[in-house]
């Protein structure tokens, strides 16, 4: 006795069942070499990866700490982020504020009266 033909059964189209695929055809050049983003892992050339110059260290300041370093209420605090003359970032729901924009804003809020 031989062994079935199993070739033979594969053959078989059933409708809304796909295709069976062909094993080793050839692949195009175009699936072959593609070009690499600039922002993947591979593309960056071979070596020693530049280092940025460090950063100096920004220190911030919540509001209650600004207040009391200026001396006034919070909200007065409040009022000068919302008018834009104090620089401030808005992490989740609260401020924090640079303690160089503090400096800044004491600096420039001196008035000479003569």
């Amino acid at each position: 006795m031989t062994m079935p033909q199993r070739h033979a059964a594969a053959t078989v189209v059933r409708p809304g069942m796909p295709m069976p695929r062909q094993m080793g055809r050839p692949m195009s050049a175009a699936a072959v070499a593609r070009p690499v983003p600039a922002q993947h892992p591979a593309a960056m050339p071979i070596g020693r990866p530049t280092v940025p110059a460090p950063r100096a260290a920004v220190t911030f300041l919540t509001v209650a700490e600004v207040a009391s370093m200026m001396r006034v209420s919070k909200m007065t605090v409040y009022r000068l982020v919302h008018a834009g003359e104090l620089s401030a970032v808005r992490v989740g729901r609260s401020f924090r504020v640079p303690e160089r924009a503090v400096q800044d804003y004491l600096r420039d809020a001196y008035t000479d009266i003569a």
